[in-house]
């Protein structure tokens, strides 16, 4: 535990703002606080000079389909309606959705690809924005994952492990690094529903969760309607003051309480305590967003307007990362596209595409990119055999660990660059593979921290987001 953390909220908590009432005042109160030095995270910590001080996670829940978006492959037209070579499948293993199948039909996408920017790169007709941004971006084709089915694979992604009670990576990253803002939480969880009618898939609080970090580490939810975050207005007939002298006498309880059983987790209540206070005034500024020009909503399209959206999710991000907000996480449903696919992920994209190159456009014009690192991809790919019913216009597509893309911006990555070759039915990885925990190693990295030094002590062991596994992807650093 970082006790000169635990020292200076104390001091914050007991003895600044028993000052402020015989004289220091507000004002020098606040210049105090403003001034202070990095809210907790380790000694040593970052272990090397990073060139991303936060993490944008767009992560897209349900496992976005490489093979229509970014996997060009024009040879399986030639395929289309034939069976799935065993000399491809190699006798792996797929779910039980498509197990009894008496045919595993290949199906082309019905989408068509160019190529953009100097890089060359491809991409579909679903996402003209990113297409035109893929110079800015890090695409990566060869994501491997160890999980097959949607829970196990997106608690690994977002933690090292398929077993649920894990940290989760943006509660490693605020345990090593800490907070640059007193007045936020060093790790923010924004949620946004499904573009398509298919909006069944739970996303669970753990995968924003601490496991067995102290708590005060895990992801803050906020809503998008009413108060951000619960809790947070003070209650009618109550003011700042009488809060003030609340929270005071709470903590002295508190204090008390520690200083008899030592629980750390009554040093976290603490602290949330006052960050909840401080987060009066810092949130409600944060999602004001009638400052922001006409340009703007422009630019990150209609439903940025509209809280809870995707687009808005991804503007509030921006506004985060002006503020330092260490670790933003965005998760957005509906990707798991098992049937009528070609309806829903243009659905999806049209809901996604434009918010998503916005957030590049715009952290790259305010000076912001260099030192943002995006990160945008699902839990896994999609297979290239249909699942259900094959026809001329509509085909579904079963989960695939195998291979799944995933881009990159800012923060240390190599931008134009496109990583990675799969064979030509996008089923096995014939070059550059990357598996989930090199994903996590490198993430680590662009923020100055060696993944094999960020490690926690429980249960007489010590553990680490990338568990024993994990190399760094070094083609794509910049």
């Amino acid at each position: 535990m970082n006790y000169e953390y635990l020292m200076r909220l104390a001091l914050t908590r007991r003895q600044l703002f028993g000052r402020t009432a015989t004289g220091i005042g507000a004002m020098a109160l606040g210049s105090l606080l403003d001034a202070a030095p990095r809210a907790g995270g380790l000694d040593g910590f970052p272990n090397f000079a990073p060139k991303a001080k936060r993490v944008i996670y767009l992560h897209q829940s349900g496992g976005p389909s490489q093979l229509d978006l970014f996997d060009y492959k024009p040879q399986l037209k030639k395929f289309q309606a034939t069976e799935l070579p065993d000399s491809v499948r190699r006798g792996q293993r797929i779910t039980g959705m498509t197990s009894g199948q008496s045919s595993l039909p290949v199906a082309s996408s019905l989408f068509k690809f160019k190529q953009y920017g100097k890089s060359g790169t491809w991409a579909s007709e679903l996402i003209p924005h990113t297409a035109k941004i893929v110079d800015d971006l890090t695409i990566v084709k060869t994501m491997n994952t160890d999980a097959i089915n949607h829970d196990p694979a997106i608690t690994f992604i977002q933690s090292g492990s398929q077993i649920p009670g894990r940290p989760s990576l943006g509660a490693w990253v605020s345990y090593g690094l800490g907070s640059e803002n007193a007045n936020m939480p060093a790790f923010v969880v924004l949620l946004s529903q499904s573009n398509t009618p298919n909006n069944d898939q739970p996303l669970f609080s753990r995968l924003w969760g601490s496991g067995f970090l102290p708590s005060t580490h895990q992801g803050v939810k906020f809503r998008s309607s009413g108060d951000p975050v619960l809790y947070l207005s003070d209650p009618a007939g109550i003011d700042r003051s009488t809060r003030r002298t609340m929270l005071d006498a709470i903590s002295k309880l508190d204090k008390m309480r520690s200083e008899a059983y030592g629980d750390p987790e009554i040093e976290t209540r603490i602290s949330q305590y006052e960050m909840a206070y401080r987060m009066q005034t810092s949130v409600p500024e944060l999602m004001d967003l009638s400052k922001e020009p006409e340009s703007t909503f422009q630019l990150y399209g209609p439903d940025a307007r509209k809280p809870g959206t995707y687009a808005a999710n991804c503007l509030l991000a921006r506004r985060m990362a002006e503020r330092n907000v260490r670790f933003i996480q965005l998760y957005h449903r509906g990707w798991d596209q098992h049937a009528e696919l070609p309806s829903h992920i243009a659905m999806q994209c049209k809901g996604t595409d434009q918010a998503s190159a916005a957030l590049v456009i715009d952290l790259k014009q305010r000076g912001l990119l260099d030192d943002t690192l995006i990160v945008w991809g699902g839990e896994f790919g999609r297979t290239v055999y249909c699942q259900g019913k094959l026809t001329e216009t509509n085909y579904g597509r079963d989960h695939h660990p195998r291979c799944f893309t995933m881009w990159f911006a800012g923060g240390g990555m190599k931008p134009g660059t496109v990583l990675g070759e799969t064979d030509d039915y996008s089923y096995n990885i014939v070059s550059d593979p990357v598996h989930v925990h090199d994903m996590q190693a490198t993430i680590l990295h662009c923020l100055g921290i060696d993944h094999k030094r960020l490690t926690y002590k429980f249960q007489g062991r010590h553990f680490r987001l990338t568990d024993v596994h994990g190399e760094l992807v070094k083609q794509i650093l910049a």
